[in-house]
């Protein structure tokens, strides 16, 4: 059987986005001492507002053993509230609270600077080229039925 690895498309792309997300990830650890999970539920909250935990799940592709640490760190940073939902008393709802909302925005500035970083670092060839491959790939390829996406 001849099969590399290395050149295995599937593989290739799992690198290339494990490479980008792990330096833009050192970023905000030694800044904010936050996790990938952390950050993920920040910036979903961030972005959508109030949310459940499964929808955080369901909005950044993590188990939700992964969301409901990363609630429990964020709301012992203050970051985070919980209320009851008035309706059903097994849901809660999440937000972001006015420290969560400002580390929100520090952390938006980080990951423009960290896109410019690699935008340069792509060129505006380059970058138009990843845009269209990753467009077309999305197109063509939709989410498997009942997956959003990898498990983190």
């Amino acid at each position: 059987m001849d099969f590399n690895l290395e050149t295995f498309l599937p593989y290739r792309l799992n690198q290339a986005a494990e490479r980008v997300s792990q330096r833009f990830a050192a970023q905000y650890r030694a800044r904010y001492r936050m996790t990938r999970p952390e950050w993920r539920a920040l910036a979903a909250l961030g972005t959508y507002g109030r949310m459940t935990a499964t929808e955080i799940g369901g909005n950044s592709s993590m188990h939700k053993t992964k969301v409901s640490r990363a609630v429990r760190a964020l709301e012992e940073k203050r970051w985070l509230k919980r209320s009851e939902d008035a309706d059903d008393r097994r849901m809660e709802h999440l937000e972001l609270t006015m420290a969560g909302r400002r580390i929100y925005g520090e952390m938006i500035t980080l990951a423009r600077d960290y896109e410019r970083e690699l935008s340069q670092l792509l060129g505006a060839t380059g970058l138009k080229q990843l845009e269209a491959v990753l467009a077309a790939i999305e197109a063509k390829l939709p989410p498997v039925a009942g997956r959003k996406g990898p498990q983190d």
